[in-house]
């Protein structure tokens, strides 16, 4: 009797310990089945125009290689950076370099360039104004006011012989350093997203590219005058897939950035933005 009983217990530890095994490599296997799907989604967060529109064209060629793209659109300069560093987005898709210095220095972030995607250049468009023949005395032109685009702005308005800057002003240049007003024009400093429904109070508005696709206007046909495709502003202004630092190299990533300089999207800017927007060599 005494070594039934033995002999039942024994049974029992070894359907218990068989029953634990098979718990164990049940919740392995639905960790590494998460984890995976994990590592193939890929969360950005990018500003509507043109960005959504490209990572939109992006996302069907991502879909046939096994990636989910879940782009999220924001309105403002600010929020995807912070989403970023938070770690609650994997990736941003909305700004220059420059840009990205200025706010890793001021907001303590740590966010990093993954690759160079496109570059939107800079237009002055007319507003009361149709020709920069007719700049005049008084004139009030727009700029934007947040400190790398507005440097962008300042070297345009220069290189148009409307405003000379200090020789070692460059892309930190502010209206402090307009060293002579050649045309004796008013700049006004303002918000990026505020400046195209200015047309009937300024004579003259100088755009980021995704503002100026977004009032309808076309570089090659609108702009009275931009920066050139081949100028150091391309590169240097070049957009960005922005990631916190740490998070460049993962395959999720590197695979986003490929797909993006990849010669389909390449084509898919180049035949739908005029000229707005062009991609990095």
């Amino acid at each position: 009797m005494k070594n039934r009983i033995i002999a039942g217990l024994l049974g029992a530890l070894l359907v218990v310990g068989t029953l634990t095994g098979c718990g164990t490599k049940d919740a392995t296997a639905k960790e590494e089945n998460k984890t995976a799907a994990e590592d193939k989604k890929i969360t950005v967060a990018a500003s509507a125009t043109p960005h959504d529109e490209i990572l939109t064209e992006a996302k069907k060629i991502l879909e046939k290689e096994g990636y989910e793209l879940d782009v999220t659109v924001f309105n403002d300069y600010v929020q995807p950076n912070t989403v970023v560093e938070s770690g609650e987005f994997d990736a941003n898709y909305f700004q220059h370099t420059p840009y990205l210095e200025n706010f890793n220095s001021e907001r303590k972030t740590n966010i990093v360039s993954a690759g160079k995607i496109h570059y939107e250049p800079l237009g002055i468009y007319g507003g009361t104004k149709k020709s920069l023949d007719d700049v005049a005395e008084g004139d009030k032109i727009a700029v934007p006011n947040d400190a790398t685009n507005e440097a962008r702005a300042l070297l345009l308005l220069e290189d148009n012989g409307i405003i000379k800057l200090k020789e070692d002003a460059g892309i930190n240049a502010t209206i402090n350093d307009i060293e002579e007003n050649i045309k004796n024009v008013q700049i006004e400093e303002l918000e990026a997203a505020q400046i195209p429904r200015l047309t009937k109070e300024m004579a003259y508005l100088v755009l980021n590219g995704n503002y100026a696709l977004e009032a309808g206007y076309s570089v090659s046909k609108d702009a009275l005058a931009y920066e050139e495709a081949d100028s150091e502003a391309a590169q240097t202004y070049a957009n960005i897939i922005a990631v916190k630092s740490g998070n460049e190299n993962e395959a999720k990533i590197k695979k986003l950035v490929e797909v993006l300089q990849s010669d389909e999207i390449k084509d898919f800017i180049n035949e739908k933005y005029d000229g707005a927007v062009l991609p990095i060599n």
